[in-house]
């Protein structure tokens, strides 16, 4: 069950969500402009990048990327001295702008669902295990690093 209880795949489902809600349950509710087209944009490659750039640091540091496992090494650097979940926050940009770019007006309320689920399943469960395993450091860490943004 581990192995597709990661966030891309529960991503991919709120993202179904939103496009089912935009072509078959949009009561005439529509964002639709050339500004929504462009945050969607943006919301979606700024959401791309910072997952890109967490997925380097984590290489660079060879520890791993799935969520269920414990890592080998604490990552502090690069995009981590800015946010603690640079992938999850680039998810919901990503859900964002999927929602913005399918026009699923009632869907907006799927980003704090996604959000509390991967506070739930994810970020809780891997900060007591970095808690666990690199105590005082983690601590500092978690003090001086905002876990969002």
């Amino acid at each position: 069950m581990q192995k597709i209880d990661i966030p891309p795949i529960w991503l991919l489902g709120a993202a179904c969500l939103a496009w089912f809600q935009a072509q078959h349950l949009s009561f005439g509710l529509s964002l639709q402009g050339w500004l929504t087209d462009l945050a969607s944009g943006v919301l979606i490659g700024g959401g791309i990048v910072l997952a890109v750039l967490a997925v380097v640091e984590f290489r660079r540091h060879q520890t791993t990327v799935m969520p269920h496992q414990t890592p080998s090494s604490m990552v502090q650097s690069g995009i981590f001295k800015r946010s603690r979940n640079p992938i999850y926050l680039g998810d919901v940009l990503i859900l964002t702008g999927l929602i913005l770019r399918f026009d699923a007006v009632l869907s907006l309320v799927l980003v704090p669902i996604f959000v509390w689920i991967l506070e739930r399943r994810f970020i809780e469960p891997e900060e007591d295990r970095l808690r666990r395993k690199f105590r005082a450091d983690f601590a500092r860490y978690a003090q001086k690093t905002r876990r969002w943004i």
